[in-house]
């Protein structure tokens, strides 16, 4: 046991080396590239050009980068554990369906020329009133219904995805190009309160998540199993799902939808890492940010100085990674 939490700091250490080693990349790295070595002195120079793109560009994009990878990988290590399903991700739930939904009828309807703030408030409540659906749904007679709630997930998404289309098409041609650009994903967010928020928001479901670690760890057995050793199997679940639809639609409001991350990681990070729920939240955390934070630093250099949707980015390394690592089980069960 104390070998393996020897093993389990290493593995905690090498990846915070790792968040910082990508954040430096992140804050030299760009149009206006910066050495690592001349930080102090632009922090010091407040009015240099340099320490305005540092101080309002790059360090809230990079600490944005951090906690939208690192929530969307903790909720899609979560969900994963719950349904036991290595395909399920924060999305699977309908929640980036009715965010989505609820961004497009904001700028449908002119809402966010009000108030900027109003944007991802209105993804935030469209995500919210998916998962309030989503969960009503699922209750029957004999409790909630992990399956079932699967499939209204999906379900609801595809509904969420059809009314979003319809809006898109009884709108002007700027609006939509709004809407995709959205859709896209970006960590080009300006308000520095929804990026404290997001910091606050994340870290504070991760320790909340560790109260509920001998559960998860249970309920990989199954349900019933689950409750034979003592766990209440609805109980977690129910407050489990509010944790991973707290921090989806969080992300999805302030950043967009930025996909594969909370399906993708989790699998890297457990083959590395193993199963045990003690040690894979916090490492699918920090994995998760330093993985957004990469694809970040590529969607503004590959055609600087143009940059690309961070949800491009993701999407390729992403699809390709799941791609060599199905590849790979595959292989194994072969020999």
């Amino acid at each position: 046991m104390e070998q393996k939490q020897w093993i389990w700091s290493l593995y905690v250490l090498l990846l915070l080396v790792g968040v910082v080693t990508v954040f430096m990349l992140s804050l030299g790295m760009g149009e206006i590239p910066i050495r690592i070595g001349d930080l102090p002195h632009i922090l010091s120079e407040k009015d240099s050009v340099e320490y305005g793109v540092l101080a309002y560009i790059r360090i809230p994009r990079t600490l944005l980068g951090l906690t939208i990878g690192g929530s969307l990988s903790l909720a899609g290590t979560i969900l994963q554990g719950i349904y036991r399903n290595p395909l399920v991700e924060p999305y699977t739930l309908g929640i980036s369906g009715g965010a989505s939904l609820g961004i497009t009828f904001a700028i449908v309807a002119g809402i966010h020329l009000i108030n900027i703030l109003f944007l991802p408030l209105a993804g935030f409540i469209g995500a919210f009133a998916t998962i309030f659906l989503v969960y009503t749904l699922s209750l029957g007679k004999g409790g909630l219904s992990i399956n079932r709630m699967l499939l209204i997930g999906v379900m609801i998404s595809f509904i969420a995805s059809s009314l979003m289309m319809f809006l898109m098409s009884i709108t002007s041609t700027d609006n939509v190009h709004g809407i995709i650009f959205w859709m896209m994903g970006s960590l080009n967010e300006p308000n520095n309160t929804l990026i404290t928020v997001m910091v606050i928001l994340s870290l504070f479901c991760l320790i909340l998540s560790y109260l509920f670690v001998m559960p998860l760890n249970a309920l990989r057995l199954g349900e019933e199993k689950a409750k034979h050793l003592g766990f209440n199997a609805n109980s977690v679940v129910r407050v489990l799902f509010i944790i991973t639809s707290l921090l989806t639609g969080a992300c999805i409001a302030v950043a967009g939808i930025i996909g594969f991350v909370g399906l993708v990681i989790p699998h890297i990070v457990r083959l590395w890492v193993g199963t045990d729920y003690r040690i894979l939240l916090i490492t699918s955390f920090l994995s998760g940010g330093i993985f957004l934070i990469l694809c970040d630093v590529m969607a503004r250099t590959i055609i600087s100085p143009n940059e690309l949707p961070i949800g491009v980015i993701t999407g390729i390394l992403g699809g390709i990674l799941f791609i060599l690592l199905l590849s790979r089980s595959r292989r194994k069960e072969v020999s």
